[in-house]
């Protein structure tokens, strides 16, 4: 075999109750559509034969050193907890230490059934694995935390979601796919053993300097009011925000529905399994400090005296919601083209955006005219703009390089969901240009780039994608 992936694993060498070792289910025809060389590189990945790395992308071939194995969590999904979950469509093939010196685990996405399948045929379909390689890398290239992709594969065969449509597999890169809800299984089942060698390999990976249980919260929580924050200053949903979708890492993971938004509103919804709005856009902030509440139930019975535990715990997650505003302020800020920590920012961004959504207003693309002096053409009350502009500009006299700021903090490209909606139609009709092109357009968002002025406009009436979906 040409290819050559250079597996370190670790968690493998847990014990057997924190996962399913198996193999992928092989496919009729794998075929390699998409490979991320520059990812690759910095992976110490060495490429092969096409054929070879569609074989073992796709499911068909077992690398040499790969551990294939589905891990279990549990998790809260919508507010409901089960008590097991776990990989139904996925397998971690193994890890590898970057050229960073920073281990990464190499999955596969929609490699057939495992015991956590839940009835699930445990594949994918050629939309979501598009989806989530270019909302992924996209993401990567606008500075968030979050998940690669490495590879997608055609899989030769059909999945039935309602009608037949063509089945694929992603390669997913992650810090590692330890969940809250990794947590939340072991405590559940008062499993002390596995939660303590849990906490040893996640501290070990994520946080060495965590000398507790409660360092470690202290530092998953500072990672996730950083997330939030940045999702929320380039009008990120995540769509389905349940603990067994919350990394320790601190990364964006699973996007199924997720999407950017066009028109602002803060309680904007895109997922078709959300009915409720509990993941809307300005609920995610709260959603977090729920997520981390219930990461912090789970280890509680790590610590030595559960009362004391309690007080400090309950004190850490009290004290989020100001350490989110901090996080949201700062990703904010030069948006606008400040520094600094002036106390009225806070108004100045918000009063911006209540703007906004009277105006129905366009999320990226106002923020980026912004920049260019001519952000009064996205507003329909020019007066009401006018006046927030002069508060504005009065706060931007001491301001050096203001404009350079909000450039490099405003993209002008997101994967827009009309764009990728259409990218997915013509991928499945064999048409791969419109991925390619966006994909290498989105690597560089914050560059305005000659000829592509059309992936900047926001959807036409007939055009609005109001409902993204998970794909499983």
């Amino acid at each position: 075999m040409t290819l050559h992936i250079p597996f370190d694993n670790s968690y493998a060498s847990l014990p057997p109750r924190f996962y399913t070792r198996q193999v992928a289910q092989p496919v009729r025809a794998p075929r390699l559509l998409a490979f991320n060389a520059a990812l690759a590189a910095d992976l110490g990945i060495t490429p092969g034969d096409p054929a070879d790395m569609a074989a073992v992308f796709g499911g068909n071939a077992l690398p040499e050193g790969a551990a294939p194995l589905a891990q279990v969590y549990a998790g809260h999904q919508f507010g409901g907890f089960s008590p097991q979950l776990g990989d139904g469509r996925a397998l971690l093939l193994g890890e590898v230490v970057d050229r960073a010196g920073h281990r990464r685990d190499i999955q596969l996405k929609g490699s057939g059934q495992t015991p956590y399948s839940r009835m699930g045929d445990g594949r994918a379909w050629l939309g979501p694995v598009l989806r989530e390689y270019l909302l992924s890398e996209a993401m990567h290239a606008l500075g968030v935390p979050t998940t690669r992709a490495l590879a997608a594969v055609l899989t030769g065969e059909s999945v039935y979601r309602e009608t037949a449509l063509p089945g694929a597999v992603l390669t997913r890169v992650a810090a590692s796919h330890i969940r809250v809800g990794t947590f939340q299984y072991f405590a559940a089942r008062r499993d002390m053993e596995g939660l303590q060698a849990l906490y040893d390999h996640t501290r070990a990976r994520h946080d060495p300097q965590a000398d507790s249980p409660a360092r470690m919260l202290e530092g998953v929580i500072a990672a996730q009011a950083r997330l939030v924050a940045k999702w929320l200053s380039i009008g990120f949903i995540h769509g389905v925000m349940n603990t067994d979708n919350t990394s320790l890492s601190g990364e964006t993971i699973d996007y199924g529905p997720a999407a950017y938004m066009d028109t602002y509103h803060p309680m904007t919804v895109y997922s078709s399994i959300d009915a409720h709005g509990r993941y809307a856009y300005d609920n995610q902030a709260r959603v977090i400090v729920w997520n981390m509440a219930q990461l912090a139930t789970a280890l509680v019975p790590l610590m030595p005296d559960t009362d004391a535990a309690i007080s400090q715990f309950t004190d850490a997650i009290n004290a989020m919601p100001a350490l989110i505003e901090t996080a949201r302020l700062a990703a904010f800020r030069p948006k606008l083209g400040l520094t600094g920590d002036d106390p009225a920012d806070a108004a100045l961004i918000d009063d911006l955006l209540a703007l906004m959504q009277d105006g129905q207003a366009d999320f990226t693309n106002t923020f980026r005219a912004l920049a260019q002096g001519r952000a009064r053409d996205q507003f329909t009350d020019r007066a009401a703009y006018d006046a927030w502009d002069a508060r504005w500009r009065e706060r931007l006299q001491d301001e050096d390089g203001a404009e350079a700021r909000m450039l490099a903090a405003n993209p002008a490209y997101i994967p827009r969901n009309h764009r990728v909606e259409e990218m997915i139609q013509t991928a499945v009709a064999g048409d791969m240009a419109p991925f390619e092109r966006l994909l290498a357009v989105l690597s560089d968002p914050f560059t305005d780039q000659p000829g592509q002025e059309d992936l900047t406009h926001p959807p036409l009436g007939h055009e609005i994608v109001a409902q993204t979906f998970c794909g499983t």
